[in-house]
C-alpha cells in the first residue's frame, strides 16, 4: 500500500459535478492498493496517518497529529500510485490491485480510519473519474509505503 498524505486547509472531491467528500483542516490521503496488501498493512498505515505529527503546535513546530487538532481526513483511491514507469514511456499498472481486491481494502481502510478518529472520514468514489481540489498547507506532502509483509 502506498499513500500520499497532504496537510490541507481544505480539500474536496467531485464526481460528475457532485461533491462526494469535502473537509476543512486535516489530511487529504491519496491511497493505492497492491494485490499483496493485507489487514496488518492497512492497520499500520491507518495508525501512522492518525498519529503522524505534521501539524503545528503553539510554537509552530510540527508536533501535533490530525487527531490532536481534531482535523478531518479525505481519502481518495488512486491506483496510479502503484505505477511502474521505469521502462518505456507508458507506465505499467500491474502492481495495483484489481477492483475486486482493491475495493474491499479501500472500504476497510476507511473504516479503520473512522474507528481510530472516532468520526466520519470523507471519501471520493472508487474507480470514478474524480476532480480533487485542495489547498495544501505548508506545503506538507509525505509519501508513505506500508512495511513489507513478512
Amino acid at each position: 500500500m502506498r499513500v500520499v498524505i497532504q496537510r490541507v486547509s481544505r480539500a474536496s472531491v467531485t464526481v460528475e459535478g457532485r461533491v462526494t467528500g469535502a473537509i476543512g483542516p486535516g489530511l487529504l490521503v491519496l491511497a493505492g492498493f497492491a494485490p499483496t496488501d493485507d489487514m496488518p498493512a492497512l492497520d499500520w498505515i491507518a495508525r501512522k496517518l492518525v498519529q503522524m505529527r505534521i501539524f503545528g503546535d503553539e510554537e509552530g513546530k510540527m508536533n501535533r497529529s490530525v487527531q490532536d487538532i481534531e482535523g478531518q481526513i479525505l481519502v481518495v483511491s488512486q491506483f496510479t500510485l502503484l505505477a511502474d514507469a521505469r521502462k518505456g514511456n507508458r507506465p505499467s499498472y500491474l502492481g495495483a490491485a484489481s477492483p475486486p481486491i482493491a475495493i474491499p481494502l479501500y472500504e476497510q481502510f476507511v473504516q479503520m480510519l473512522e474507528q481510530l478518529l472516532g468520526r466520519t472520514v470523507a471519501t471520493g468514489e472508487f474507480g470514478a473519474d474524480m476532480q480533487v481540489r485542495l489547498l495544501n498547507d505548508g506545503p506538507v506532502t509525505i509519501v508513505l509505503d506500508s512495511p513489507a509483509s513478512n
